[in-house]
């Protein structure tokens, strides 16, 4: 009987081991999940080949703007939600070393030296005895990971992982998107600003004209305030213009992580307007899966909810783990290795849930429920990505058609000008003339230069859709605050 209980326990252990070793895992295994996504997209040539990433890369210096170039490489460097970014990743991978670290055993050291003094009337010598009492040993355990609940664990922790390197590029993605805007933008008031001033220069020597003519009997007064109250209008958009430059450089500033007036240096020597000769390839739908950070994050973030099923699944059942102990016991420090002194314990033990109330089963539900909400919100990342590319597709395009209508739109306004000076000068046309062709050819003119800016603005969110953005290593093991003097030290007087 001995023998077969022996045989069976031993068996058991071996049952055990085995059972462990074999990685049993309770819990759904993640599968990406499909989603029906449309063969071409509506707004862009058919095509039925998937887009190559590396067209897509670095974009923006596709503008030829080195003034660019150089802010957006500033900001990588120094925007602060990309150095909130890093810190997600550096946070992401040590959580997931913690996980790790619950698959194997733990080992702790402790000792202790005790000296007392026992009093006559208790002592059976009937005087005070005065002892020593050494102690020092090891404490281990390890758990079992019998139902893959901490390999659950490290599961979840290297998804989340890889969601927070996404959620960098995402950031990266972003910033950049910003930083081309608000150039564009800083661009643009700089250049309407210019041709606020000209036009109101030229309407300033309108006036002037007409007062040398008011001098000469050949105009009226009328003629002569009409001309400049049309000087003093254009005047005033000049301000306005001025501080939509100001607020687009203060934004650039604080893009790169710097004072709002960093860039002044930079901008203020005015340039032209950003252009965008071509249209980035679209590809096909399903590139949005494998090029936008944010739906790799949230597929990323989806695996990690649907292991954390898993990890709430493996409390249900029982745990074993392994523990024991040495020990030495001695009243001088020097006994402390004798064979008499030492002692030891090992054995495993078991832990079974047998009633909790139902908050094991309650902690399953609530991660079932955390899975479902990651899924609805990576397919609703999937469907807000194709209707940005949808979006920015059909903004490009009829941007620049309107574009080439006002471009032609201001030729004609600016011929009609001319012609309306001419014919004034010489009496050929009355003054109402002069002034409607020259607040028509200013609109028109300051129209134009939106909608300039307008097409750049619409390629750079094209580009953002597709999911072009920074493809440079990108340095995150450094963090961005330094510690010092961390080990044990005198604590500061407060």
């Amino acid at each position: 009987m001995n023998c077969a209980a022996a045989r069976l326990s031993r068996l058991a252990g071996l049952s055990l081991v085995a059972l462990a070793l074999a990685g049993c895992a309770v819990g759904p295994d993640y599968a990406a999940s499909g989603q029906l996504l449309p063969a071409s997209w509506g707004n862009a040539p058919k095509t039925a080949k998937p887009l190559d990433a590396r067209r897509l890369s670095q974009w923006w210096k596709t503008l030829g703007d080195a003034r660019l170039n150089q802010i957006v490489d500033r900001a990588v460097a120094g925007n602060l939600d990309v150095a909130s970014a890093k810190a997600r990743i550096r946070e992401a991978r040590a959580t997931r070393r913690q996980a790790i670290g619950a698959l194997f055993p733990t080992v702790d050291g402790q000792g202790s030296a005790t000296r007392s003094r026992s009093s006559a009337a208790t002592s059976a010598s009937g005087s005070n005895i005065t002892s020593n009492l050494f102690q020092a040993g090891f404490d281990s355990s390890f758990e079992l990971d019998l139902f893959g609940g901490n390999a659950r664990g490290v599961e979840a922790a290297t998804y989340g992982a890889d969601a927070a390197d996404e959620d960098l590029r995402a950031t990266l993605l972003t910033l950049i998107g910003d930083v081309a805007t608000n150039y564009i933008e800083a661009r643009g008031a700089q250049a309407r600003a210019s041709l606020a001033r000209r036009t109101a220069a030229s309407q300033r020597e309108t006036e002037k004209l007409t007062r040398n003519k008011f001098t000469a009997g050949s105009a009226s007064a009328l003629d002569v305030e009409r001309a400049a109250a049309q000087a003093a209008t254009t005047e005033a958009a000049i301000p306005t213009l001025e501080a939509a430059y100001a607020q687009s450089l203060h934004q650039l500033g604080i893009l790169t992580g710097e004072a709002p007036t960093a860039l002044a240096g930079i901008l203020g020597r005015g340039g032209p307007i950003p252009s965008a000769r071509s249209t980035p390839p679209a590809g096909i739908p399903a590139d949005v899966l494998v090029n936008r950070p944010d739906v790799r994050r949230a597929e990323r973030q989806l695996a990690q909810a649907t292991a954390k099923i898993g990890q709430a699944e493996a409390a249900l059942y029982p745990r074993v783990s392994l523990t024991g102990n040495i020990s030495a016991t001695a009243l001088k420090t020097g006994d402390l290795a004798k064979n008499s002194a030492i002692g030891w314990s090992f054995g495993p033990s078991l832990s079974v849930p047998i009633f909790n109330g139902g908050e094991l089963r309650a902690a399953v539900e609530v991660a079932e429920a955390q899975r479902d909400q990651s899924d609805a919100a990576l397919r609703l990342a999937v469907l807000t990505a194709l209707q940005d590319v949808e979006n920015s597709l059909v903004n490009l395009a009829k941007e620049r058609q309107r574009a080439g209508k006002l471009s032609a739109a201001a030729n004609s306004f600016r011929e009609a000008a001319r012609l309306s000076r001419s014919l004034y000068q010489s009496g050929a046309a009355s003054f109402l003339d002069v002034l409607d062709a020259e607040r028509s050819l200013y609109s028109a003119e300051d129209t134009l230069l939106q909608s300039r800016v307008a097409t750049t603005s619409n390629f750079v969110a094209l580009n953002k859709a597709l999911g072009g953005g920074w493809d440079k290593p990108v340095e995150v093991e450094l963090p961005r605050v330094i510690d010092v003097n961390t080990g044990p030290h005198l604590r500061a007087a407060y």
